[in-house]
């Protein structure tokens, strides 16, 4: 089966966002780093790529100036285990300009979004019994970062 690997377009900041995100993560690299010729488009001898692994997922960063932008169409979901690490990325993920918004989503400063999500969230809204799933999904709906013992409590019906 082919590797499938997320392609980002940056304007011009593909290194430092490469850079960015494997400090936040562990386990993370810099793979590989092309850099623009003669034939341009960019100018010659200015990053073109960035292929660098983010605790085991390759994605490649690419300066194509500033024609196209991130959505929140797009976005990549880390799946914490405490309150503790759901804490840490947030925090580390808006530091510098990111932006906070609804239902544990976020934008780096960058533009990119980015949802933090404790992994027993999923586990509470996939519930057979939909009032449990229910609760929990409306207490999420009011939070900006995910809390988990309030989901808890919705889930518990507390």
């Amino acid at each position: 089966m082919p590797k499938i690997t997320p392609f980002l377009w940056f304007d011009d900041k593909a290194e430092e966002a490469a850079k960015f995100y494997c400090s936040v993560f562990p386990n993370s690299k810099i793979i590989t780093t092309t850099r623009y010729g003669e034939a341009g488009p960019g100018p010659k001898g200015s990053v073109m790529t960035v292929e660098f692994e983010l605790d085991g997922q390759r994605v490649v960063g690419l300066n194509g100036g500033p024609h196209f932008h991130f959505s929140e169409a797009f976005s990549f979901t880390i799946e914490c285990k405490t309150q503790a690490e759901v804490d840490g990325y947030w925090d580390k993920l808006v530091a510098g300009g990111g932006e906070h918004s609804q239902c544990g989503w976020l934008k780096d400063r960058f533009g990119f979004s980015w949802q933090v999500v404790p992994k027993v969230l999923l586990e509470m809204i996939a519930d057979p019994d939909p009032k449990k799933a229910q609760r929990t999904m409306a207490a999420m709906m009011k939070m900006r970062k995910l809390e988990i013992a309030p989901l808890e409590q919705a889930y518990a019906g507390k």
